[in-house]
């Protein structure tokens, strides 16, 4: 009953992968995008940001920083949105002042 347990066999732990410099360029492109740069800063976090999520999911993995990535293309994705958005109400704004200025026009003006 008093038996020895056999030591533990202790292995290496898996070398640090580097931080993808294409996940921190997207990442600080998704938010400068934002602040400085609004259309190049999107278009470059999402080119960078999936450029980094293939070396971040490549077997083996060539780097880390797959989080930094995901969120530099999410970065850039709601930036492509919000100018989407803000070129659709300039469009309805210039057809809504040129159907007024056509309304208060007087007939024979054209």
């Amino acid at each position: 009953m008093n038996q020895q347990q056999p030591a533990p066999q202790y292995s290496n732990p898996p070398p640090l992968l580097p931080t993808s410099t294409m996940a921190i360029i997207s990442l600080i492109a998704g938010i400068l995008s934002f602040f400085m740069l609004p259309v190049l800063g999107a278009v470059v976090a999402l080119i960078t940001g999936y450029a980094a999520r293939k070396e971040t999911r490549a077997v083996p993995p060539q780097a880390s920083g797959d989080g930094m990535a995901t969120a530099g293309i999410v970065l850039g994705w709601i930036h492509v949105g919000l100018v989407v958005v803000v070129f659709c109400c300039v469009i309805a704004y210039v057809v809504g002042l040129l159907g007024v200025i056509g309304i208060s026009m007087p007939r024979g003006h054209f």
